[in-house]
């Protein structure tokens, strides 16, 4: 993803019970394949109230992922530095910021939401300007690095969320195409190892950097330098199959649904590369089971539920000086074959994904509008007037819709009909006070709402940003 074109991404869900549940909460973008940025099943707040605010001067691309008692965001800071952060969530937290990465462990951009399994944290870096990019696994308790994996390559970043799928990660590498990582396959330091092994010598061998740091302290404060993680060695896991290399543009996060894996490709019109489709891959070898063709570039990626693909579509990117004219769709495939079922065109680009709840499928677009349409039909079911473009995929929680749009203001509607339930300007709250836009969606866990901004472009453009924990307690 650019600062322009976020690749923000997705994955898709399971044919059946089973297939469903295999995907752990969070391994996969929005929480789930069906986009909803809420897992829990307990509902959102019912009224704005700020429970805590995050002032910061990085640029939030990505949607906030919850991991607990804490959150992880990523986010842009000074000639586009990585920082990813967690996030301590008790409101009552002395010290909100429990560890943050950055230069010279992260070299490039990262504006992907990590995906969460057994504790780690992988997410990938790397955005359209930049070539070649490295998909990391952390410790969530710690931060501490526990391997990489480097894909190199002109046009390569890995912009989208991995899926997690026990233990391998399918990701979309820009040029690369969609790649499949053993995540507990790793060579460290020549030797073939596990993931469990590999972090724990990594740790020791951090224990003992610390340890000689403060013997070096002792023996001449001035001049004892404190170790950083980029010494620490570095395991890289397995790559079991890469498919569609120097030939797609895989810039959204791919789906794993049973045995298939989805994915969106784009064209690009500037360089002229990529191929405009929705793949359906083997779970297993990466070998292509059918291709449907798109009539507007994936940016969002797919959603799923049950038999039914939904993907939507832009003429633009995450571009605030693209808005005027940008058109939109979001269309309907069969999982089995990739036949399309029907198709919508929309007066707005629509550069997130669709939120699928109650028969229902969701999207925000450039246009200023909310549209919920009958997942079954196409119909549209209701349309709700934000009054400013909406870039950002919306969350789903006990039957609200929550959208945050490119003023800062976040939307409570309600699924059934479209009426507003509440809304909160970010801007004006006395106790945010900090305008900006919303690009990363909403997510909803233990009954909060989290949200952050970004003020890379627009008018407010350079100006602190936010990430904002809205609930009852």
């Amino acid at each position: 993803m650019d600062v322009i074109r976020v690749g923000t991404a997705l994955a898709c869900l399971g044919l059946t019970a089973p297939a469903t549940v295999a995907l752990e909460p969070w391994a996969t973008y929005r929480g789930n394949v069906q986009r909803t940025g809420h897992v829990d099943q307990q509902p959102g707040p019912a009224a704005p109230r700020v429970l805590w605010v995050f002032k910061a001067k990085d640029h939030y691309i990505a949607a906030p992922v919850p991991v607990g008692e804490r959150l992880i965001v990523s986010g842009l800071g000074a000639f586009n530095t990585a920082n990813l952060t967690c996030l301590n969530v008790d409101p009552k937290a002395k010290d909100r910021v429990v560890w943050n990465k950055t230069t010279p462990y992260l070299k490039l951009p990262t504006v992907s939401s990590p995906g969460l399994v057994g504790g780690r944290i992988i997410f990938g870096d790397g955005m359209h300007q930049t070539d070649g990019a490295t998909l990391h696994c952390l410790d969530v308790a710690g931060g501490l690095p526990i391997w990489q994996h480097p894909v190199p390559g002109t046009l390569v970043h890995l912009e989208g969320s991995p899926t997690i799928d026990g233990n391998k990660a399918y990701i979309g590498g820009g040029a690369a195409g969609v790649l499949c990582i053993a995540i507990d396959r790793l060579t460290l330091e020549g030797k073939a190892t596990d993931l469990a092994n590999a972090q724990k010598a990594i740790a020791k061998r951090w224990a003992e950097l610390l340890t000689a740091y403060e013997e070096e302290k002792k023996k001449d404060p001035m001049f004892a330098v404190p170790p950083n993680e980029d010494q620490l060695p570095k395991a890289n896991p397995a790559r079991l199959w890469q498919q569609g290399a120097d030939q797609w543009h895989v810039d959204a996060a791919v789906a794993v649904v049973g045995d298939k894996v989805l994915a969106c490709s784009a064209f690009l019109e500037k360089e002229k590369v990529g191929d405009r489709a929705l793949y359906c891959l083997d779970k297993a070898t990466g070998k292509v089971a059918w291709r449907a063709p798109l009539k507007l570039n994936p940016w969002g990626g797919a959603a799923v539920e049950g038999t039914t693909i939904i993907v939507t579509g832009s003429t633009i990117g995450y571009d605030p000086k693209a808005l005027k004219g940008a058109k939109g769709l979001i269309a309907a495939f069969d999982l089995a074959d990739g036949k399309e079922k029907w198709s919508k065109e929309i007066t707005g680009g629509v550069v997130a994904c669709a939120a699928l709840a109650d028969g229902a499928a969701v999207v925000c677009a450039t246009d200023g509008k909310v549209r919920a349409f009958d997942l079954a039909s196409g119909e549209r079911r209701w349309i709700y007037e934000a009054k400013a473009p909406l870039f950002a995929p919306p969350a789903i929680a006990k039957n609200v819709v929550y959208a945050g749009d490119l003023k800062g203001v976040v939307h409570a509607i309600d699924l059934g009909n479209g009426s507003e339930k509440w809304k909160l300007d970010l801007g004006a709250h006395p106790d945010t006070a900090a305008p900006g836009m919303i690009y990363g969606g909403p997510v909803v866990q233990g009954g909060r709402l989290y949200v952050a901004t970004c003020n890379l472009e627009g008018p407010h453009a350079r100006q602190p940003t936010v990430v904002v924990c809205l609930g009852e307690k």
